[in-house]
């Protein structure tokens, strides 16, 4: 195919096919980890545990399927809004291959057990190298391409983009600072309170800068793709970008409330999180005023209801999040399984359905096709929507009824419950977030098929959207 206007689109192709494939093993794990819980036999040791398999299926969830995605559409999208072909194609493509290269060592390492036991972080110090190595390519790529663009304006996308490559750096490189002790070992170079303060601190951005920057950078550019009609307002977007930039890098520590690290600490991280909420709604209210007149895309036009149910979980994310932020509200619930059911409705209902949105309208445009079959594209969408809450309901109905377990008392101030007691109570919901889970893969294998399907040529069904 003749690259469009001398754009680079090849490697493109190479990020989302390799970001499908990993989003692809991280479900396939996720699956089978939730049935783990829910029957403790499928436990093989040493290697098929739980304790094994978690990390990878987060690390395949987060960086494979959702940085290896944000990398393909951050290079087709700064292509097209700064109007200048990639700075180095060359570099574009070792990129990729490295990339592949620091996910397959990560899955093989963390299955050894070689883990830094830091939330997002556990890679072990030699691939945690490579991981800079390659941010520092692709963020080279990016940012030359930025300053020699041949389009004056910068659209909000673009500020979205470079804001997340500066900020995924200091976070890792700060967070990951470590003392190795041999080539598979190393120890944190913070320790005690201050290791969890600044964990937190990467912890959380991580999700600011990993798993709500790139998305929304990826909404602004494809819901007017989609729709055929501007964004509602660009001010509000870049005012609501520097608010959301500048909040959410005082909030960790809102996962460290009653620990040891000091009040005012923990005072401040609960403030800014609540106060997170203005420009994250801003981002919510922009797409939804952008559908002003055009509501009856919703049933028109498939690529619509991904985008605007996608950033409709972002904004019962970010009221979820700053409440959990709360301390009495915190004390009830962290430690149980209301986090993971909140966790993944930002990862599977905000974030994946964003995604599927941009792989959707990008792919058949990328190899001169039309979609597969609509009718395809609509199943996906209602049972990755119905899988996902599932999923989230059940888990936060397990968290209610866990923490309310957990935390009564008998009159003599003792525990009503055992810890066994809680536990044995939660498998009905864990078996059915494992159902959640289950047709949530289905939704995955429909999509999958129809992208196959799109990519070799075969009939048509589908009918032109106005993107």
């Amino acid at each position: 195919m003749k690259q469009q206007e001398g754009y680079v689109d090849d490697v493109v192709k190479g990020f989302v096919t390799w970001s499908i494939i990993w989003g692809t093993v991280s479900i396939l794990l996720g699956v089978f980890i939730s049935l783990q819980l829910a029957y403790p036999e499928l436990n093989i040791p040493p290697y098929l545990t739980y304790g094994r398999l978690r990390p990878i299926h987060t690390n395949a969830g987060i960086f494979g399927w959702g940085i290896g995605s944000f990398m393909a559409f951050y290079l087709y999208i700064t292509q097209r809004l700064t109007r200048t072909p990639l700075w180095s194609p060359g570099l574009a493509k070792f990129q990729l291959y490295l990339f592949n290269v620091v996910i397959a060592l990560a899955a093989v390492t963390l299955l050894l057990g070689m883990n830094r036991s830091k939330e997002y972080a556990e890679l072990e110090w030699p691939v945690a190298l490579l991981v800079v190595v390659l941010w520092v390519i692709f963020s080279i790529n990016i940012i030359m391409t930025v300053i020699k663009r041949k389009e004056e304006q910068m659209y909000i996308s673009l500020w979205y983009i470079l804001a997340s490559l500066i900020g995924v750096a200091v976070l890792y490189l700060v967070n990951n600072a470590a003392i190795p002790v041999s080539l598979f070992k190393s120890y944190s170079a913070f320790a005690g309170s201050n290791d969890a303060n600044v964990q937190w601190w990467y912890g959380h951005n991580a999700v600011a800068m990993v798993l709500t920057l790139p998305p929304l950078a990826i909404f602004y550019y494809y819901l007017p793709k989609s729709t055929g009609v501007p964004i509602y307002s660009h001010r509000m977007g870049v005012i609501a970008f520097w608010s959301l930039i500048f909040m959410y890098l005082w909030t960790g520590a809102h996962h460290l409330l009653w620990t040891p690290i000091p009040d005012w600490v923990q005072t401040l991280a609960m403030a800014f999180s609540i106060m997170l909420i203005a420009p994250s709604w801003a981002a919510v209210f922009n797409g939804y005023f952008s559908m002003n007149g055009q509501w009856h895309q919703m049933r028109e036009n498939y690529l619509v209801k991904f985008l605007i149910f996608g950033i409709t979980f972002y904004g019962l994310q970010t009221l979820q999040g700053p409440s959990q932020a709360i301390r009495t509200f915190s004390a009830f619930i962290h430690y149980t399984d209301w986090v993971p059911g909140h966790v993944h409705m930002g990862t599977l209902g905000w974030v994946s359905l964003v995604l599927f949105a941009a792989i959707y309208y990008t792919v058949p445009k990328l190899y001169s096709r039309e979609i597969y079959s609509v009718a395809l594209v609509n199943l996906h969408f209602w049972l990755a929507v119905i899988g996902q809450l599932i999923f989230s309901v059940t888990m936060w109905i397990a968290g209610v009824q866990q923490a309310a377990m957990l935390n009564a008392t008998n009159t003599d101030g003792s525990l009503h419950y055992t810890f066994m007691e809680t536990l044995v109570e939660l498998y009905p919901y864990w078996q059915g977030r494992a159902v959640g889970g289950i047709i949530y893969l289905v939704s995955l294998l429909i999509f999958l098929y129809n992208i196959i399907k799109t990519i070799s040529g075969g009939s048509s069904v589908a009918v032109e959207t106005k993107a």
